[in-house]
């Protein structure tokens, strides 16, 4: 036999228990109201709200959502789950999120516009109030069409010119790493990208280049292979496959550079004697390995992608904000570092 589910507690079963009309009760137990005792006596909104908890009364957000237009959530989507980086910003915007009393929903697109228009367009079908995109695309044009609706939206992490976003100065990362290198007498320079149409890819390429280039250096080794460890082996055998090999090595994300290590010591190559190695984020694991790292305020830039969605919803003007970025040498790169050493050499890129 089929179980049903309690009824929820309504606003008229307690007006009903303390003897008052449904209109104070909604007055009293609204959440935005900081003085309750201007609709009734301090008595009686101690009784309405004793009776609300005992009876274990919770609004109904379906209801406040279609009388107000407002739904207190936000959709958030993000290429991946489960991975450092994006948890740690997706930290930053549910915090901010909880702080304003409203909940950030997350939902993952794999990179792929169909399933991303598909989860954005299922978000909004679900009233939330806007969206934050951690997995904008540079060429693509569905952020426009969502602009055209009217549909408020920031960016977090990948920017674009046209729309307002939240990200690390990409450029500056990749001068500041290649002139790390440089400054090691590197000259042998290569840099391990990604896909071309996210802006941290296509930026600290971009620095990258320009300062081997502005140095006198050749143009350094693009390998697009992937920002995980496996993209980072395939791209250490793609560089033993074209000798000489690289003694100068960027990648973009610290998973890469684990992988492209992996690769050179398995052939007998020793870091940083052979290749120096940097990687970006400044995870854990780049201080567990040693790894000389790029960092950035991750769980920061969640927050104010919030926040400066929380300001258009509310009808402020935004703008994109960009975020320095902090070199932390350790043995990857120099080999005099004593194991474990975490101190930042470079606050900002240059």
């Amino acid at each position: 036999m089929p179980i049903r589910a309690t009824q929820r507690p309504t606003q008229r079963q307690i007006a009903a228990q303390v003897g008052v009309s449904v209109t104070t009760v909604s007055r009293i137990l609204n959440p935005e109201e900081t003085n309750p005792e201007r609709w009734a006596s301090s008595e009686t909104v101690e009784a309405i709200q004793h009776a609300a908890a005992a009876l274990g009364y919770r609004r109904n957000a379906l209801a406040v959502s279609l009388r107000t237009s407002r739904s207190q959530t936000i959709g958030v989507l993000m290429p991946y789950m489960g991975e450092y980086v994006l948890a740690s910003i997706y930290e930053g915007i549910d915090e901010a999120a909880r702080e304003h009393g409203m909940m950030a929903i997350n939902a993952a697109t794999l990179d792929e516009p169909a399933l991303r228009a598909e989860r954005t367009y299922s978000m909004l079908d679900h009233l939330v109030d806007g969206m934050i995109f951690a997995d904008a695309h540079l060429d693509e044009h569905f952020l426009d069409e969502l602009a055209d609706q009217g549909i408020p939206f920031t960016l977090v992490h990948r920017s674009h010119e046209r729309f307002v976003s939240v990200s690390s100065d990409e450029i500056a990362a990749g001068r500041m790493a290649a002139q790390h290198l440089i400054s090691l007498g590197r000259t042998r320079l290569a840099v391990v990208t990604s896909k071309p149409f996210m802006s941290t890819a296509s930026g600290r390429v971009q620095g990258f280049t320009q300062a081997a280039m502005e140095a006198g250096l050749p143009k350094p080794l693009v390998i697009d292979s992937g920002y995980d460890v496996q993209g980072g082996r395939d791209a250490g055998f793609i560089m033993l496959s074209h000798p000489p090999y690289p003694d100068g090595i960027f990648t973009i994300h610290d998973l890469a550079a684990l992988g492209v290590m992996s690769v050179l010591r398995q052939h007998g190559m020793t870091i940083p004697d052979d290749a120096a190695v940097i990687g970006f984020y400044d995870t854990p694991m780049a201080l567990a390995t040693d790894l000389t790292s790029i960092g950035t305020c991750l769980h920061h830039m969640g927050r104010r992608s919030f926040e400066l969605l929380l300001d258009r919803l509310g009808g402020k003007e935004i703008q994109s904000e960009v975020y320095p970025v902090t070199l932390t040498v350790r043995r990857s790169t120099d080999s005099s570092r004593p194991i474990g050493s975490d101190t930042p050499t470079s606050m900002n890129g240059v």
